[in-house]
């Protein structure tokens, strides 16, 4: 008779993968917490340009069309207006109606922490050390911090991480596989183009890659029917992308607004996010040492970096240079390129006879050390933590940021930031009459008092143009003729900070009343 078979004792290393955290999950789970429930929760809600997208895609849902002219300004009511970040928009608005403002902190956090370990996944995928792949990642989380904001930049942070990946790794794959991955990325430019305008950084990196494979092309003559098969290739899918680019609500109108919108030296040269870095902040000096890092990577590499990868480099570097809202998606490629090759480099240190026995040490502990947290790394594949901190965030964003009797997310506008109490006043109050206030204001108004009230002025940039945009600096900036731009623009009421040059002229302006006033804005009137 055949004997029975000893019952198989569950396998406690199975159990120890599920269950353990990798430290992408713990990234994951830090990056999506910090930034929603913990002490940095209100940090995205430092620009009030969402409120403009909120109410934006609130019309949207409520009218069944694509908004093509403005209605939240009495300057700018009925004129074309180009809402590039429509399906952006639209979610947001969605997510804000089930969710409130806790729900549109908590999935912008959780975008921020899906591009960061994507990037942690993506490097140690391209031959990164976990440890030099994580301590250019936290140099990469410091750059970005300055744009750590509620808005649809978050996702053409994602997308860019996404689209770089298949195009560099899409050059050096078989043929079979070039074709399958360069086909992705029409698609990824269908979603680009109608969520935010750093489509264009998709070109630029297009242009980037078919400049590169023309130097090589002429520079390696043994290479060149490859070269060749190759520049073909993605010439086809550059006009693939360049169609599926015109797949929006304004066509290639699109373009040409974006183009003359990023080549209005006004604008630039007055947008502060568009301003060179100030490197006395903390954001910009991790991205200056991040610049640092790469130039000593580049000069001592064992082998020499490919012509696309040094020109993927030279743009990004040039880009975080010329303009701060670029220092997050200049990082992250930067990460993404450099990471592998300096872990090459550690790892030749150990060999290398002439360095420093100190040096060598080091370079072979970071080696070690480093694989063998790699190798944990992979066998962790529960993900059971980073499910339970996305479930319980969602849980408490859907219970007005409650999980049972404790206050988890508490996202909202700073009132020493914003006017929140005077908007309260002019609510209350019933005032309908077009306010004039602050630019970086108009948001938090539009969200809080549209449709009764309209501003006069938001950051809109693009759809107010420099004429009045120079009335608005006159007026603001109490410049000659500051209160001939009030006529022109038909101001009745006037929001400003409280101690703002404006606000202390008009206190003494005949003809002006201050009807309330706290520590952040005081309202005038015009008698």
């Amino acid at each position: 008779m055949a004997s029975k078979a000893a019952p198989t004792k569950p396998d406690r290393g199975a159990w120890v993968g599920f269950l353990i955290p990798s430290v992408a999950d713990l990234l994951f789970a830090a990056l999506l917490f910090g930034l929603s429930c913990g002490a940095l929760g209100r940090l995205l809600l430092r620009d009030a340009t969402i409120g403009w997208h909120i109410r934006n895609g609130q019309q949207m849902l409520l009218t069944h069309a694509i908004t093509r002219t403005d209605s939240f300004s009495s300057t700018m009511n009925g004129k074309p207006w180009f809402a590039w970040e429509w399906l952006y928009d639209i979610v947001f608005a969605v997510i804000h109606h089930a969710m409130g403002l806790n729900g549109v902190v908590f999935y912008s956090a959780a975008i921020i922490a899906a591009t960061f370990v994507l990037t942690l996944h993506l490097g140690l995928r391209r031959g990164g050390n976990l440890l030099i792949t994580l301590f250019l990642l936290i140099l990469t989380l410091g750059s970005s911090a300055v744009h750590f904001l509620a808005r649809p930049h978050l996702l053409s942070w994602l997308l860019t991480v996404v689209w770089f990946e298949l195009l560099d790794s899409a050059a050096g794959a078989p043929a079979s596989e070039q074709k399958k991955r360069l086909l992705w990325l029409p698609i990824v430019m269908l979603l680009w183009v109608n969520v935010h305008g750093g489509f264009v950084l998709g070109f630029v990196l297009l242009v980037v890659y078919v400049a590169g494979g023309v130097i090589d092309y002429w520079a390696s003559r043994e290479r060149r029917d490859e070269t060749a098969t190759w520049l073909k290739r993605l010439s086809g899918v550059s006009a693939l992308v360049t169609a599926a680019s015109f797949i929006n609500p304004y066509t290639y109108q699109l373009h040409l607004h974006v183009y003359r919108y990023l080549t209005d030296r006004f604008l630039m040269d007055r947008i502060s996010e568009f301003l060179s870095p100030d490197f006395h902040g903390a954001a910009q000096q991790c991205f200056a040492v991040l610049v640092l890092i790469t130039i000593v990577t580049v000069a001592s590499a064992r082998k020499r970096l490919s012509t696309t990868h040094v020109l993927v480099l030279l743009v990004a570097v040039y880009s975080g240079f010329y303009a701060t809202r670029s220092l997050p998606t200049s990082a992250l490629l930067i990460t993404l390129i450099i990471a592998p090759v300096i872990s090459e480099s550690v790892a030749g240190l150990r060999e290398n006879g002439d360095a420093a026995a100190w040096l060598s040490r080091l370079a072979s502990w970071t080696r070690s050390f480093g694989g063998r947290m790699e190798t944990l790394e992979k066998s962790l594949y529960g993900h059971l933590w980073l499910v339970l901190v996305f479930v319980l965030c969602l849980w408490a964003c859907a219970h007005q940021g409650r999980i049972g009797s404790t206050q988890f997310i508490n996202s909202y506008f700073d009132d020493k930031r914003f006017p929140v109490e005077a908007a309260e006043v002019i609510a209350g109050r019933g005032i309908h009459g077009p306010i004039l206030s602050l630019d970086y204001w108009g948001g938090y108004l539009i969200y809080r008092l549209y449709p009764e009230t309209q501003v006069v002025a938001d950051d809109r940039h693009d759809l107010y143009g420099d004429a009045f945009l120079k009335d608005y600096l006159k007026a603001v900036l109490v410049q000659l003729g500051w209160d001939e731009v009030l006529d022109k623009l038909h101001v009745d009421w006037v929001l400003m900070p409280t101690d703002s040059p404006l606000a202390n002229i008009l206190r003494l302006k005949a003809g002006w009343e201050s009807v309330y006033e706290d520590k952040t804005a005081v309202l005038f009137r015009r008698k």
